[in-house]
Order: C-alpha cells, then sequence, then structure tokens
C-alpha cells in the first residue's frame, strides 16, 4: 500500500469515526452527524485546519501524541486504535511492552501439541513459548529442560547450533534479518534492546551482521540439520500467526524424504 493511500484511508478513518460520536450538547438543527471538526479538534486538543488536514489525507506528519489525543477523542477501541497507529505509521506509546517468555496463546499450544512433527512457538522476543518432543529432540541445545530458550541466543552463543545446521552462516543471517523486522515495531522494548547489546558482545558474527541493516520477511522452505542421533534429516518449514495475537509465531517442520516426524 502506497503512504497515499494510507493516508486517505487514515483520514477516511478519522472521518468516520467522527461522525458516530454524540455531540456533547444536543442542537435541534444539525447538518452533520456526530461531532463538528471543530468540536472533534477541541476534545483531540489540536488545530481545526490540522484536523481537516488529516481527514483530507494531506501529506502531513501527525505525532504519536496528537494520534493518541485522536483516539481518546474518537473513544476508539483498542483495536481501532491499534488500526489508527498503523495506518499513520506510528508506534502508539501506551502498546503493552513484551514480556520475555511470556505464556502462548490457547491456539498455539494447541497446534503445537496436535503435530506429530517437530513444531514450535515463539513469543515476541523470539523465546520458544512452547513446544513439541520431536522439537526438542531435533534441536539439541536449545529447547528441553535447562536450555536457552531464546532463538536468537542458540543460534549465535550456543556451539551446538553449528553442529546441527551445517548451512549455519547463511541461516544465522537469515534469522538475524527476519528478527530485525520484528525489531523495528518493538525497538522502545527494553529488553529486546539489552538482547541485542548482549548478542554484540558475545557473538563477532551477530554484530557484523547487525550493522549491516539486513532486513527480511519470515519465510519457509527447506530446512538441513545432521543430528547428533539421527543423522542428516530435512524438512520443509512454514511459519504461522494466530489472528488474536500476530506478535507470537508458529514454526512447524514437516520431513521431507525419510526424515522422521
Amino acid at each position: 500500500m502506497s503512504s497515499n493511500e494510507q493516508r486517505k484511508l487514515l483520514g477516511q478513518f478519522v472521518r468516520s469515526h467522527r461522525d458516530r460520536i454524540t455531540p456533547d450538547l444536543s442542537v435541534r438543527r444539525r447538518r452533520t452527524p456526530g461531532l463538528r471538526r471543530e468540536e472533534l479538534a477541541a476534545r483531540a486538543g489540536i488545530g481545526v485546519t490540522w484536523c481537516a488536514w488529516i481527514e483530507q489525507g494531506r501529506d502531513v506528519s501527525v505525532s504519536p501524541a496528537t494520534l493518541a489525543r485522536l483516539a481518546v477523542a474518537l473513544a476508539l477501541t483498542p483495536a481501532e486504535r491499534a488500526y489508527l497507529f498503523e495506518l499513520a505509521g506510528r508506534r502508539d506509546p501506551e502498546a503493552p511492552r513484551s514480556a520475555p517468555i511470556s505464556q502462548a496463546p490457547e491456539a498455539v499450544t494447541a497446534l503445537v501439541a496436535a503435530l506429530s512433527c517437530p513444531a514450535y512457538g515463539l513469543d515476541p522476543q523470539w523465546n520458544a513459548c512452547c513446544w513439541n518432543a520431536a522439537a526438542e529432540r531435533l534441536f539439541v541445545g536449545w529447547l528441553g529442560e535447562g536450555q536457552q530458550r531464546n532463538l536468537l541466543l542458540y543460534m549465535f552463543a550456543e556451539p551446538s547450533s553449528r553442529e546441527l545446521i551445517p548451512d549455519w552462516e547463511d541461516r544465522a543471517r537469515r534469522v538475524l534479518a527476519e528478527f530485525r523486522a520484528d525489531y523495528g515495531r518493538l525497538v522502545d522494548d527494553a529488553a529486546l534492546g539489552e538482547l541485542v547489546e548482549r548478542l554484540r558482545a558475545e557473538s563477532e558474527f551477530f554484530a557484523r551482521e547487525w550493522d549491516a541493516q539486513s532486513v527480511m520477511a519470515r519465510e519457509g522452505g527447506s530446512r538441513m540439520f545432521v543430528h547428533p542421533q539421527d543423522g542428516p534429516l530435512a524438512y520443509v518449514q512454514h511459519t504461522f500467526s494466530p489472528a488474536e495475537r500476530p506478535d507470537y509465531k508458529l514454526v512447524t517442520l514437516f520431513p521431507e524424504g525419510d526424515s522422521p516426524a
């Protein structure tokens, strides 16, 4: 979607919700439904001209603070408020921060448990929040009792990952580029900042690739492993996000050829 289309959608969204608001005072004759533009501007503490430009989809830079006041003035629900900030391309200052190793959504845990092939869930900080027995067996040194459950720390600070993954350098580079796409949406998260600084200190490869600024969408495809007990294994990876919590991920590995389920 182009920025021009986003601005138009933002303007239409604000106008539509302005029309739904009941005015503070009943007036017998009103030419417009809901609030007048100057009434919304007064509620939000912004200029009437500024409010008009937003509704007209003009190329203006709307600050997060202004959007927050608009959201309150329009009495938006949490989902509507998130949509408002998404259209404006801004981060909501009141959005909840992610917590380390948080509880996985029920949809993710149910699917992970139901699958016989390796499957696991990732929380917003890329901690493994649930996994099945097949995944625990496959990922030696990551999933299991007493192991480091963060995928980034496993990839860049756990030596066994290099033994398990034959194309480790290419995979590690891609994992980091995929993580950066998520990091851009949570750049103010203190825990993620601490994780990045820790990895920069512990892994020269991570520090170099982090500075390269590569960004990629998370994609599936073939994944090869050399397991210490099971030998060479081949899977096809697929990643899904639950509709109710799109900041979580469900990762599945379906066997290729003779690889065990």
